[in-house]
C-alpha cells in the first residue's frame, strides 16, 4: 500500500463541496471516481480542510492509498486525464509515509477571500470574487481586523451547523489589502470554523463600507452570539491557499 499525497486547485462553482455529498456533486467524489478508473481500486480521498459549495482551492493537500505500485508522476498525469474536462487538476503528486496524513498531521491552514471593488460588474471574475460597488476603506477594514487576531471565542462567526467541539480557536493573522480595484483578505490558523472566514470578512466589508465603526467588530467578538454578526460573505471569494506540515515547512 502506497500513500500519495495530492496537491489540488479546483474552481468551487460546480460543486456542493469539497467533501462527498448525497445531494450533489463534490470534489472528493469526482478524485475518488478518477482513482478508481485508474487503479480500479475503491479508495478515500482525506484533505486538509473542508470547503462549501462555491468555495475554490489553489492547493487543497489531500492523500489516498493506493495497492497498486505507480509512479507518482504518471498517478497525476493519468488522474488529470480522468478529471477532464471538470475544473479540477492535480498539481502535485509524491509519496509520503504511512503515519502522514493531509488532515491530521496539518498544523496550518490559510485561505484568502477577493473582493472586486469596482462598479462595473465581473466578467472574467464572476464567480470567482466578491463583486461589491460601494467604495471600500480597506485600512479601517485592516485596522478592524486586527481585534479578531488571537485566541478567542468565535461563536459570532460559526455557522449554526459547524460540528467543532469548541468556538474556541486561535487565529494567527487576518490582513486586508488593496491591490488596484482588488481588495484581499488574508488569514491564516492552525483550524476554522464552519464558516469563520467568510463571517469575519462579511462584517469587515461593513466596516469598508462605513456601515459599522471599526470597534463594532470587537463588539461582535465580545458578544459570542451569531446574532451580532452582521454579514456572511458569499462563498465565491474565498480560496484555500496554504496547508502547512511540520517536516515541509
Amino acid at each position: 500500500m502506497t500513500r500519495f499525497a495530492l496537491t489540488i486547485e479546483f474552481d468551487g462553482g460546480p460543486f456542493f463541496g469539497l467533501q462527498r455529498q448525497d445531494n450533489g456533486p463534490s470534489v472528493q467524489q469526482s478524485i475518488e471516481d478518477a482513482a478508481y478508473a485508474v487503479t480500479g481500486e475503491k479508495v478515500t480521498l482525506h484533505s486538509a480542510g473542508r470547503t462549501d459549495s462555491g468555495v475554490h482551492a489553489l492547493a487543497m493537500r489531500s492523500h489516498l492509498d493506493v495497492e497498486k505500485p505507480f509512479d507518482p508522476f504518471r498517478l497525476m498525469q493519468a488522474l488529470n486525464a480522468k478529471l477532464r474536462p471538470e475544473p479540477v487538476a492535480i498539481i502535485g503528486c509524491e509519496v509520503k509515509r504511512e503515519d502522514w496524513h493531509a488532515r491530521f498531521s496539518c498544523t496550518g491552514r490559510s485561505y484568502e477571500y477577493r473582493i472586486r471593488n469596482r462598479r462595473a460588474p465581473l466578467t472574467l471574475e464572476k464567480g470567482r470574487a466578491w463583486h461589491i460597488a460601494r467604495p471600500l476603506d480597506h485600512t479601517a477594514m485592516h485596522e478592524a481586523a486586527q481585534a479578531l487576531v488571537g485566541n478567542h471565542d468565535f461563536t459570532t462567526f460559526r455557522s449554526a451547523h459547524c460540528q467543532a467541539a469548541s468556538p474556541v480557536k486561535t487565529l494567527d493573522r487576518l490582513d486586508v489589502s488593496r491591490e488596484g480595484d482588488g481588495i484581499i483578505v488574508r488569514a491564516a490558523a492552525r483550524s476554522f470554523l464552519h464558516h469563520q472566514v467568510r463571517s469575519m470578512v462579511g462584517c469587515l466589508a461593513l466596516v469598508g463600507q462605513g456601515t459599522w465603526g471599526i470597534d463594532q467588530v470587537a463588539r461582535a467578538l465580545e458578544a459570542r452570539d451569531r446574532a451580532a454578526l452582521g454579514l456572511n460573505a458569499p462563498p465565491e471569494g474565498l480560496y484555500f491557499v496554504h496547508a502547512t506540515y511540520p517536516q515541509e515547512d
